[in-house]
């Protein structure tokens, strides 16, 4: 089979369009059309049905993408390994994480890893949905549970809680609560329980719920809630990795926290001699062992 064929009809079913495939290869609509027209003669079948909004995938085209998606993943990644140096680091890698850690906690840490190695390229994918890592949807992953899928290389990093803070103006404005009971008497800010959340923070949301919150503030990140707690609007959920980078927070009602969530770094096995992950997975760990050493010399663990 044709591989220039295949990579041609591999650009116009991902694009639905002969104009749309050859604007992205550099060539003519007539000259994919011609290349299309020699695969589906040299297949002895239709790949598309033809109207006047697009292409549309026949079965037979479907089964035909399917395989040439899986080809260009695996080409991917075959492309990463080649490219990674043992002396240098290059290129791009894609990492997802969650919206709050993301923003909260990885995106200020990484000017270091730049000035270390300025040629990287990192797309961050910052997203509660859980990426396909084996069909190189991302690279690595920081994900708040371990993951389940197979043939990943994963590493436990630390583990988070929930747990409520406030601001020192809104505390001397309203009053220190001394016990749950007292959040009756306060605004709650929190991500909605039904919102995509770890298990833990959204199991604490219920239980503040049950207690009745004066007022209530709800936002779908937890990047939302920090700017609630910091505009001094009430008493918001939060995880504690924030203590060291916010430390005008305030804890509130030390006796309620969420269970332990564990947080896990993981990539594809077939990813392991990556100098970019190598890298990247060294550099995440080394920040998370200076960020713990320096919580325990300011006393909060």
């Amino acid at each position: 089979m044709d591989w220039d064929k295949l990579r041609i009809f591999h650009a116009v079913a991902d694009a639905g369009s002969l104009t749309h495939a050859g604007d992205r290869l550099n060539l003519s609509q007539s000259a994919v059309s011609r290349q299309i027209r020699g695969l589906e003669e040299a297949l002895n079948t239709t790949l598309f049905h033809r109207h006047a909004r697009g292409l549309i995938l026949t079965e037979q085209g479907e089964l035909l993408f399917d395989a040439t998606r899986s080809m260009s993943k695996r080409l991917d990644a075959a492309s990463a390994r080649i490219r990674d140096s043992e002396d240098e680091v290059f290129g791009e890698l894609r990492v997802t994480t969650t919206f709050g850690f993301g923003t909260l906690w990885l995106v200020p840490r990484l000017p270091k890893l730049y000035e270390r190695y300025p040629g990287l390229k990192i797309d961050l994918m910052l997203e509660e949905r859980v990426l396909d890592l084996p069909m190189r949807e991302a690279d690595v992953a920081i994900r708040m549970k371990e993951p389940s899928q197979a043939d990943l290389i994963r590493k436990r990093l630390m583990t988070v809680q929930m747990l409520l803070y406030a601001s020192k103006e809104y505390i001397d404005r309203n009053g220190m609560p001394s016990e749950a009971e007292d959040i009756s008497n306060h605004r709650l800010i929190c991500q909605h329980a039904g919102s995509a959340q770890v298990a833990a923070g959204a199991w604490l949301v219920q239980h503040l719920m049950s207690m009745n919150p004066g007022s209530l503030l709800t936002v779908n990140n937890y990047f939302g809630v920090l700017q609630g707690v910091l505009n001094n609007l009430g008493i918001g959920v939060l995880p504690d990795y924030l203590v060291e980078e916010f430390p005008e927070l305030v804890r509130v009602l030390p006796s309620i926290e969420s269970a332990d969530v564990p947080v896990f770094l993981a990539y594809p096995e077939e990813l392991r001699q990556s100098q970019r992950i190598s890298v990247f997975r060294d550099f995440v760990q080394e920040e998370i062992i200076a960020h713990r050493k320096h919580l325990r010399q300011m006393g909060k663990i």
